[in-house]
């Protein structure tokens, strides 16, 4: 390889290099300086909400399980034969006060009865006649004593044998009533507006005095057991037992198949005292026509026996509150407030009521205050705060 080859292969890359090396370094001492720009801090980014007073009734929720408010075991006073039971007498079965339930044979009653009438014609022939004599009696014992000052003897004038006869007249009565009682104890009517629970008749069969053979429960009105803690007990009207008042309004609800039912109520009385349990009270709440027998398949559901539903109780009135949801109310009873120059202030507050909803404040925030909702780490008095352009309504 010649001198000038080799010149050329080796000097022309080096001096690229060269060249490079030169603009490079014209680069970097000709760079403009950046300028240096300060970020302002704009604040954590917050929900908040704008306080106000309000009336708030207190709500009191509690949860309870559908009982007849009364129930009776229907049992013959009779023996007898069933001959008739109406359609409608099986369990499911409604019934109006007075319908008839079901007979019972009533041929050995209605003898009893005839028996016991001619009974009574005898004893009422047997006292005229024994009051005819004794007329006759004390007429004669007259003729024969002029003194006005001696006394008859009872015998003479047939005293006892009257008050024999007037007993044995009030004995027919009595029979009488009683077979007249007897005979209409063979038809078993329906004591109030009842459903059927439970039966066990059927026609033909021979019923005895004394066994049960069917439980009805009363359908005008159904009771719901609520327990309540001691507490909530404050905000109610709970009557006495027997002072006839209404107590505090409630709603039922009932869950089915995706819709709400309500129905509504009050409570009519305590249990007056503490279940051993739980240690909680027991109220009585009522609801009337909790069946609807003429409902059609487009009705409501009935708020049948034994069904679980939702309480929800509505109790004393409370004047200018601020109500504030849960996840407002921080660590000792304070909540976080938004003052006018975006800084976060730590305010302690009154609560008065925390139900299931909301949380009820008395004393601690001023109308207009805003209530910081968001949860911060390392929330701070005086930390720097922006809202979100949506607050969060009431």
């Amino acid at each position: 390889m010649s001198l000038k080859t080799k010149i050329f292969k080796i000097g022309l890359p080096l001096l690229f290099l060269a060249c490079g090396a030169l603009v490079l370094r014209f680069l970097i001492l000709n760079k403009p300086t950046p300028q240096k720009v300060t970020k302002q801090d704009q604040g954590a980014l917050v929900e908040i909400m704008e306080v106000e007073k309000y009336d708030r009734q207190v709500q009191v929720f509690a949860t309870g399980t559908v009982q007849a408010a009364q129930e009776v075991t229907i049992t013959p006073q009779v023996n007898g034969r069933v001959i008739y039971a109406a359609q409608n007498f099986v369990s499911g079965g409604f019934f109006k006060k007075g319908a008839l339930l079901f007979s019972i044979e009533d041929i050995d009653y209605t003898l009893a009865l005839e028996q016991a009438k001619a009974s009574l014609a005898r004893a009422e022939v047997d006292l005229a006649t024994i009051e005819s004599r004794a007329l006759i009696a004390r007429s004669e014992w007259e003729q024969l004593n002029k003194n006005p000052q001696k006394k008859p003897n009872p015998l003479v004038l047939l005293e006892p044998q009257v008050k024999n006869a007037q007993a044995g007249l009030d004995s027919a009565k009595a029979a009488v009533s009683q077979a007249q009682l007897n005979l209409s104890r063979t038809k078993i009517y329906a004591p109030f507006n009842c459903l059927v629970r439970r039966e066990q008749i059927d026609i033909g069969q021979y019923l005895r005095q004394g066994n049960p053979v069917a439980t009805v429960a009363a359908t005008d009105t159904a009771e719901i057991i609520v327990p309540l803690p001691l507490a909530e007990l404050t905000w109610l009207s709970v009557p006495r037992q027997g002072s006839g008042r209404k107590g505090s309004n409630g709603t039922l609800e009932l869950k089915v198949a995706g819709s709400r039912y309500q129905w509504q109520g009050h409570i009519i009385r305590s249990l007056g005292e503490a279940d051993p349990q739980s240690r909680m009270m027991r109220v009585v709440v009522e609801v009337e026509s909790p069946y609807n027998p003429t409902a059609s398949n487009n009705s409501p559901p009935d708020l049948a026996f034994g069904v679980f539903v939702d309480v929800i109780l509505h109790g004393r009135q409370l004047e200018g509150v601020f109500i504030l949801p849960h996840k407002a109310i921080r660590e000792h009873n304070t909540v976080w407030i938004m003052d006018e120059n975006n800084s976060l202030k730590i305010r302690e507050v009154t609560i008065i009521r925390q139900e299931k909803d909301a949380v009820l404040i008395k004393a601690g925030l001023d109308p207009g205050d805003k209530v910081v909702l968001t949860n911060l780490s390392a929330a701070a008095e005086g930390m720097k705060l922006r809202a979100r352009n949506q607050e969060i309504s009431q």
